[in-house]
């Protein structure tokens, strides 16, 4: 790290006079739908920072977004996490979010991983990604016909595939990808090929996608890329015996490169500790925070340059990205949605 970025970061972290008076009330209350327990540390470690208690209210996005709406103003929410662009997006366009302004956070997390700016400031920031990657049985399909996502939706693969529901957030973020990448209509001619490849209906979530494959219950699949990681890294036999079958790709390497989308995070509307919130976001982008997302949820860090210690994230080998800002992926899920609906892809 510059000397430039750890004397933003020690500012960050420490108090103003006006961050310390509001730190007296001891508590940031922290509407979160990451479940991962390796965030502990996280937390524990910005308290012993700051004096700052975390109160958290944990559960999944879609439970904090109707909260968060139910509760409007009275709402006690200072910092709101969240898991994908496609949650977050929608966060932002029903308001929920309070724009800001971070030197700290603008400098860290790369453009395309953010909010689309405004004269208020920027609403959400990415904070770990992840890739939605391509896994097939070795034994029944060939690493060459699975290297796109288009491939997907060809008519070699039919029969061979299994997804869970297509309007998942994971799902939606991807498909609001191709749409940038490939325009309306041959994105939703992509659709209707996966529905006809499908060797199954949609069902279940991406680990249970990996073990279909290894079965055989399907022989090509899509996950997010911290789904097999952790696969990877387990020590259940019926885990290392499912990794064994499959192979994995990063798609689309020779053109606009793999889809990576994000776990964010945001200051609520209605917060009333705005400084500290926002001294919070600063700290989840310090190279101790990063590496904790890496290493507990086997997730790449948003910073670039952050190199966590994590054998499964090594075992995968650098691949190529695509650039397209996260925030216009977004703009695209209304859109996407219609398609799956026509498409019928339930």
């Amino acid at each position: 790290m510059s000397i430039a970025r750890r004397s933003l970061l020690a500012a960050a972290l420490a108090l103003s006079p006006a961050t310390a008076a509001l730190a007296d009330e001891k508590v940031l209350n922290l509407y979160s739908a990451r479940h991962y327990q390796t965030d502990e540390a996280l937390y524990a470690n910005f308290t012993k920072a700051t004096g700052i208690k975390i109160n958290r209210v944990d559960t999944d996005d879609a439970g904090l977004l109707a909260r968060l709406k139910s509760e409007g103003a009275a709402s006690p929410a200072d910092v709101v996490l969240l898991v994908d662009a496609a949650r977050l997006w929608q966060a932002e366009a029903t308001g929920l979010f309070l724009p800001i302004k971070s030197a700290v956070l603008e400098e860290r997390i790369p453009a395309q991983l953010r909010a689309a700016p405004t004269a208020a400031g920027t609403a959400w920031f990415g904070l770990s990604t992840r890739a939605r990657m391509v896994v097939y049985n070795k034994l029944a399909v060939k690493k060459a016909d699975v290297q796109t996502y288009q491939d997907l939706g060809d008519p070699k693969n039919k029969g061979r595939l299994c997804t869970r529901s297509g309007s998942h957030p994971y799902n939606l973020s991807l498909f609001g990808s191709l749409h940038e990448h490939l325009g309306p209509e041959r994105t939703e001619t992509l659709l209707k090929g996966m529905v006809a490849n499908m060797a199954r209906e949609p069902k279940g979530g991406d680990t249970d996608q990996i073990k279909a494959v290894a079965s055989g219950e399907c022989t090509i699949g899509l996950t997010n890329s911290y789904y097999l990681a952790r696969m990877m890294r387990s020590s259940k036999p019926e885990d290392r015996e499912a990794v064994e079958k499959i192979g994995y790709v990063f798609p689309n390497q020779q053109t606009w490169g793999t889809h990576v989308n994000i776990a964010g995070g945001a200051v609520a509307r209605h917060t009333k500790n705005r400084e500290v919130a926002i001294r919070f976001l600063e700290y989840l982008s310090s190279t101790e925070a990063q590496n904790y997302f890496a290493n507990g949820n086997n997730e790449w860090p948003a910073v670039p340059g952050v190199r966590p210690a994590n054998p499964a994230l090594d075992a995968m080998g650098s691949f190529k990205t695509e650039t397209i800002p996260i925030a216009v992926v977004g703009s695209n899920f209304p859109k996407v949605q219609q398609m799956l609906d026509r498409a019928g892809f339930k």
